[in-house]
């Protein structure tokens, strides 16, 4: 499961197996965000988007408990905002696991352990949070 910010950089991930369901393991990800989150305020609210699979109590719950502002979408409110010119926020997060599936290792799942795999996520995260950077300040890419 990730969770990405904005721009669709990876703030935290965590590695389940196929048959769970991403809703079971929302505390842990939210909780083992990578970046100091700033206090949310009146004035500046911190939001998370998420599909139509959080929807319900308990996911609510814990998005408020860590003082975010939960926007769940049904699926066919997406749609409905595609064709008014509007980009789904949601496509942010397709976007980031497609840069994920770029590294051929882990598009298919051949490590055996589970360390040896987040290991593996964990670089790729990295990588993609340095190619990010501003090429001035960049200085493989500059």
């Amino acid at each position: 499961m990730l969770l990405v910010d904005a721009r669709g950089l990876p703030l935290s991930i965590i590695v389940t197996g196929a048959n769970r369901h991403d809703v079971t393991q929302l505390e842990p990800v939210l909780d083992t965000v990578a970046v100091a989150r700033p206090k949310a305020s009146t004035r500046a609210p911190q939001h998370l988007c998420a599909d139509a699979g959080f929807a319900g109590q308990p996911a609510e719950q814990a998005m408020r408990k860590r003082h975010y502002i939960p926007h769940v979408r049904p699926r066919g409110v997406e749609a409905s905002e595609r064709t008014k010119g509007k980009k789904p926020r949601r496509w942010v997060v397709e976007v980031a696991h497609s840069w994920f599936n770029r590294f051929r290792k882990l598009l298919v799942r051949y490590e055996k352990l589970h360390r040896s795999f987040l290991a593996l996520n964990m670089l790729a995260a990295a990588v993609i949070c340095f190619r990010k950077v501003p090429a001035k300040i960049n200085i493989i890419y500059g």
